[in-house]
């Protein structure tokens, strides 16, 4: 399932994602989060999801206090795509500075393989389809807490991280398993999140494993049944 979803932020058209059109008030949470035009869910005063003729239209307001970072933002979205470069004036906007995530509990190997195991009850969509993403947040025991799906994995973990912000879940008290392909900006939105440690079944890029180590971000690639391959572990948690 893919639609566009043309998402704009009080009143100003900012971005056309082509997403999964499920759980999209969780998106607009988590992809305001990514965007850096919060801080947290009580920035958000309204979310209004509109059917439109070609697609799905999102609207989101926010407190008075976050109008600047829109206005702000809206001036150097030229033209982005889904990858997050193209349109982007410079260097310095394209690879801003992360924060510190806090180090993850410990967490053994066997936690992974139990996630990787269990997150298979959780894709629903990906059991119709067999083309849909997921992206998981699981405890340090690998207990699938809660897990959101789409077409896109930039859109999985921002429908993830909404729905925590929305709920209130403590997203620092375990892992993100993500069945994808690890990008830098997977990275950039677990950090931004509070996320401390983040597990994926494919490879990283070698921008992804640089924006990990800048964050402090422990990062686990190739995740299978029986073995990952860690490519960050600042804190000597794993």
């Amino acid at each position: 399932m893919e639609t566009p979803v043309a998402i704009s932020f009080l009143g100003i058209g900012y971005a056309v994602m082509m997403a999964t059109p499920n759980d999209l008030a969780d998106f607009a949470y988590g992809f305001a989060r990514s965007e850096r035009l919060i801080d947290g869910s009580a920035d958000v005063t309204g979310v209004e999801i509109d059917s439109a003729e070609n697609g799905v239209l999102l609207g989101i307001e926010l407190v008075p206090e976050r109008h600047d970072r829109v206005l702000a933002r809206v001036r150097h979205r030229v033209g982005e795509s889904s990858c997050g470069l193209c349109g982007i004036e410079n260097l310095e906007q394209a690879l801003r500075p992360l924060p510190a995530v806090p180090p993850p509990p410990r967490i053994a190997p066997t936690a992974i393989f139990r996630a990787l195991e269990a997150i298979r009850a959780h894709q629903p969509l990906n059991a119709e389809t067999g083309a849909v993403h997921a992206a998981a947040l699981c405890d340090a025991e690998g207990r699938v807490l809660a897990a959101r799906e789409d077409v896109g994995r930039h859109n999985a973990l921002d429908k993830l991280v909404g729905h925590c912000l929305r709920e209130g879940r403590d997203m620092g008290a375990g892992f993100a398993l993500l069945t994808a392909r690890c990008s830098y900006e997977l990275v950039e939105k677990a950090a931004l999140a509070g996320i401390p440690m983040l597990v994926t079944i494919s490879a990283p890029t070698s921008l992804a494993v640089e924006r990990a180590k800048e964050a402090g971000l422990t990062l686990i690639a190739l995740a299978r049944s029986d073995s990952v391959l860690v490519m960050s572990d600042p804190h000597g948690r794993f």
